[in-house]
């Protein structure tokens, strides 16, 4: 089996069956390289066990990564909400009042400075649906990120959402942008939990997906629509 030695602390760990030295970090505790060796004839009887390290497994990056999402500073918090107050908060009333449109005293109903007036609610409505997906932009983005989401870890992360925002960007309808993107979350998200083992996981980390998708697909419409709007 063999043993991990760390030459700064004079420490060893004996691996135990079914252990491999690429199952543990590469270095000790004490800031000192760990390398492998199969016997402990090298070393001076007087050296101690203690424990190295193992690496985290892919499931334990995922739910680490996820972990993050929820771990955002309160300013920034608190920023997201002001923005989503702003312009969701006209659609969920709109939602919820379809049958009657109220008007402003300008005669204009309201929601509609933000274009989420009662048309941009049925096209929401008629858009529930798998018609207007473009799969031939859906699959090599949904790939990509599922290799982001199961074999990356750090910065990377932040690229799932730039894709899913440039999904959303790249559609004339910011309806059908958002619902590609939701698309390429869902099914991205769902082969990232698998390729990782957390199969327990599976709806949360799709309906995870499905949310991602819907946020960044709808900024990455809203986005297009400023930059023509100017």
């Amino acid at each position: 089996m063999g043993y991990l030695i760390c030459g700064k602390c004079k420490s060893y760990y004996e691996l135990q069956p079914g252990e491999s030295p690429k199952d543990f970090v590469n270095e000790c505790g004490c800031g000192g390289k760990v390398r492998y060796v199969e016997n402990l004839d090298i070393v001076d009887p007087s050296w101690r066990p203690v424990y190295i390290k193992k690496k985290p497994t892919k499931k334990e990056v995922l739910k680490d990564k996820t972990r993050s999402l929820s771990s955002i500073p309160g300013d920034i918090k608190n920023r997201l909400n002001q923005f989503f107050q702003k312009h969701f908060g006209s659609l969920l009333y709109n939602i919820r009042n379809r049958d009657r449109v109220h008007r402003t005293p300008h005669g204009t109903p309201y929601g509609t400075q933000y274009g989420m007036g009662p048309d941009f609610v049925n096209s929401v409505m008629r858009e529930l649906n798998f018609r207007n997906i473009r799969w031939v932009l859906v699959i090599p983005v949904a790939a990509a990120i599922t290799v982001i989401l199961a074999f990356t870890q750090g910065i990377f992360y932040l690229l799932t959402f730039i894709l899913l925002v440039g999904v959303g960007y790249l559609f004339d309808d910011m309806v059908i942008g958002t619902k590609n993107a939701v698309i390429t979350g869902a099914i991205s998200f769902f082969l990232g939990s698998l390729f990782t083992g957390s199969f327990l996981l599976l709806i949360l980390y799709t309906i995870l997906g499905v949310i991602n998708g819907a946020v960044c697909g709808w900024i990455g419409g809203y986005i297009k629509t400023r930059i023509r709007g100017r």
